[in-house]
């Protein structure tokens, strides 16, 4: 049984980017928790944000990401907050390979500059939004069991570092 691979990170990293790409490269299937959750909710997750609220999501986060997670052989990408909650974080350590895609800030304003989708961003003061957001994150991100830099623009050699890390720590986590 293939353990699954778990993509962390801030939104706009490319979680799902190079999560179909790596699930497509190592024939597993590939579960973006965000698009479950707004398939299941049938609304955009913010939209759930305004009308429901941060704390509906996360609950919903982490039931629909735990249940994710006792699939084997899966490539996740989790949402951005999700690594977050405790009980989740545990659960993904036992049953995956944890990978964060780290992005320098600077990248990742250039991303996220014309995005309109994302909730906890203040569009007015977005520079701030996303420090205050990675510096609240990072340590907790730091917890997977491997770190990735994605300053470069190259995905395919982000993915064949990932598929090296795996592979040779399947048998040792």
């Amino acid at each position: 049984m293939k353990k699954n691979l778990l993509l962390t990170g801030m939104m706009g990293v490319g979680k799902s980017t190079i999560g179909k790409k790596l699930a497509k490269k190592l024939k597993f299937k590939f579960i973006d928790i965000d698009k479950i959750i707004e398939k299941k909710e049938k609304t955009t997750i913010k939209e759930i944000f305004d009308n429901k609220g941060e704390g509906y999501f996360r609950k919903i986060e982490k039931k629909i990401s735990l249940d994710e997670l006792k699939k084997n052989g899966s490539v996740i990408a989790l949402g951005g907050g999700a690594f977050m909650n405790k009980s989740l974080r545990k659960k993904a350590k036992k049953s995956s390979v944890s990978f964060w895609l780290d992005i320098n800030l600077h990248s990742l304003l250039i991303r996220l500059k014309n995005v309109k989708k994302r909730p906890l961003l203040d569009e007015d003061n977005l520079e701030e939004s996303i420090k205050k957001i990675y510096s609240e994150r990072k340590n907790i991100y730091n917890k997977s069991d491997f770190r990735i830099k994605c300053n470069s623009k190259n995905t395919d050699r982000i993915i064949n570092k990932i598929i090296t890390l795996y592979e040779n720590s399947e048998n040792k986590i």
